[in-house]
């Protein structure tokens, strides 16, 4: 297989998504829905406001008894938010009413307070009122049986006081994928523990797994494994059931390197490729074990942040039914950049905006793969497809910016 002709970059992720299959649905409960994906179209329940109500403080009076300015008219009763006057008004009355208070039965006006006065015989009016004025309507803001959320949406704080609004406790949601994180190296060690001469933190289960929450999975860090034959197979049939199961490191073909052979070497599983033309990421493979997607990433911690941008999000959109395709935007380079090999490369680089209001980007002077600040302090990636002709500074560059929270 390491002699097969590098992968490109689409093909690779294309291989990987038709692989995966969207999840099904559960319900969850209002509480818990936010950031979670909606697995069918939601439809009212109720209407909102579901009796006509009054936007201000005032009294509610009918029109046509209101001729002549001023116009003295007896009181009859109050209505208020949660006390109705639920009597019919009848010619000649007014209602005192509270903002949001139900508009009793033969109301057509709200008279603001300002306009009136308390007298003797009753309450002064002392400004016109207009038909229907500041009266909200049944249904203003929807009515039972409109669509309010569409299908595939992440739920927003908003969008889920809409649907308690709406009259749900519930809503079906797709289930979150549960994705295990798992990294190869007899050199790392956890963080918190100081790390000896020849030793390094493990950092990037940590960059995985909060990736994963952030675009709505469920994380779990399988730990650290060590750099012998066999290990991989071993920590995975200790694994809880999992959606797919993400390995970094051990994937080159040094004589440490033991993830590609493992599953090769076992019945349960298969590669589908191995290597891609991609910098930084080149060893990326991904196949299935006992039937869960399978895939391993480089183990420098720059290569597992990009290859997390172009393969891990499209997964996991693609098991919570949404799109999976990248959305590439385009900014003026501030550098020339060299034409570029057979490999397509992704450049760590920075985003600004020039006098003119023009979106630059300016890729990192460094971009060697184990440099992780140089990741931490960029806002994009420009895109150079293999094979480009030199740019120079100035002209326009393809850039993907990094999904929320990454």
């Amino acid at each position: 297989m390491q002699n097969n002709p590098l992968l490109p970059v689409s093909e690779a992720r294309e291989n990987m998504l038709k692989n995966i299959s969207s999840l099904s649905s559960e319900k969850c409960s209002i509480e818990r829905a936010h950031n979670r994906i909606i697995a069918q179209d939601l439809t009212a329940l109720l209407s909102h406001p579901a009796e006509a109500v009054s936007s201000m403080d005032g009294y509610a009076a009918r029109i046509s008894d209101i001729v002549d300015i001023p116009a003295i008219l007896p009181q009859v009763g109050i209505s208020s938010a949660g006390h109705i006057y639920n009597k019919r008004l009848l010619s000649g009355q007014l209602v005192r009413i509270f903002t949001g208070a139900v508009i009793p039965d033969g109301c057509d006006t709200i008279i603001l307070q300002e306009d009136t006065k308390i007298s003797q015989d009753g309450i002064e009016i002392n400004e016109r009122p207009k038909l229907g004025q500041y009266v909200r309507a049944s249904g203003l803001d929807f009515s039972a049986g409109e669509k309010i959320i569409s299908k595939s949406s992440k739920l927003t704080a908003r969008e889920c006081a809409l649907i308690a609004l709406a009259g749900y406790h519930e809503v079906p949601v797709v289930k979150q994928p549960k994705i295990g994180v798992l990294t190869s190296g007899d050199e790392l060690v956890p963080p918190g523990e100081k790390p000896q001469t020849g030793q390094l933190v493990n950092s990037n289960n940590l960059l995985l797994c909060a990736l994963i929450r952030a675009c709505g999975g469920i994380a779990v860090d399988l730990g650290i494994l060590p750099d012998k034959s066999g290990a991989l197979i071993e920590y995975l049939e200790e694994c809880p059931n999992l959606d797919l199961i993400i390995t970094t490191g051990g994937a080159s073909v040094g004589d440490h390197d033991y993830i590609a052979k493992d599953i090769n070497k076992s019945a349960n599983s298969e590669l589908y490729f191995w290597k891609i033309a991609m910098r930084p990421g080149k060893p990326l493979m991904f196949g299935h074990y006992k039937n869960i997607p399978f895939l391993g990433l480089p183990g420098n911690p720059v290569s597992v942040g990009v290859c997390s941008v172009l393969f891990l999000e499209p997964i996991i959109k693609q098991f919570l039914s949404q799109d999976p395709n990248l959305v590439f935007s385009s900014a003026l380079t501030t550098n020339s950049l060299p034409e570029n090999d057979g490999r397509e490369e992704y450049l760590r680089a920075k985003l600004s905006v020039d006098d003119e209001g023009n979106k630059q980007v300016s890729a990192a002077s460094k971009q060697d793969s184990s440099m992780l600040a140089t990741l931490a302090s960029a806002d994009c990636l420009i895109q150079r497809p293999a094979h480009s002709p030199r740019i120079e500074a100035g002209a326009p560059v393809p850039i993907l910016n990094f999904p929320a929270l990454f």
